[in-house]
């Protein structure tokens, strides 16, 4: 196995910088399941493809909130990721409109925010 150099260090983390690209995930696990997080799915499914935005849709499994589910994180180039909770259809509407469309948090639904690194 050879060692790392600094150049191919440089070109890796490049490589990783331009593959974080903006996303939602929704917490599709029994808790987000029960809570609702099927609807909400839906909603932003339907929402990506009439709007043509591009934007990747992921299920992802419990983080351990399940007081708060339905869970969205949703990472947009230029904000922090932000994990929006207990998210009902209209909300996904707002994420949607707000959010991705406009660039502006929705302070009422946060529970967690983390600053992007990358």
């Amino acid at each position: 196995m050879s060692k790392f150099n600094r150049v191919t260090l440089n070109r890796i983390r490049n490589e990783v910088k331009a593959n974080q690209s903006e996303y939602i995930s929704i917490g599709m696990s029994a808790c987000g399941l029960a809570a609702g997080a099927q609807a909400v799915y839906d909603v932003f499914y339907e929402q990506i493809k009439s709007r043509k935005s591009g934007i990747r849709l992921i299920k992802c499994g419990c983080s351990g909130l399940c007081y708060a589910e339905p869970l969205v994180e949703v990472r947009k180039n230029g904000l922090p990721t932000v994990t929006y909770g207990k998210v009902t259809p209209d909300m996904a509407m707002r994420i949607m409109d707000q959010h991705i469309q406009n660039s502006m948090l929705i302070d009422d639904s946060i529970v967690k925010i983390r600053e992007n690194t990358g």
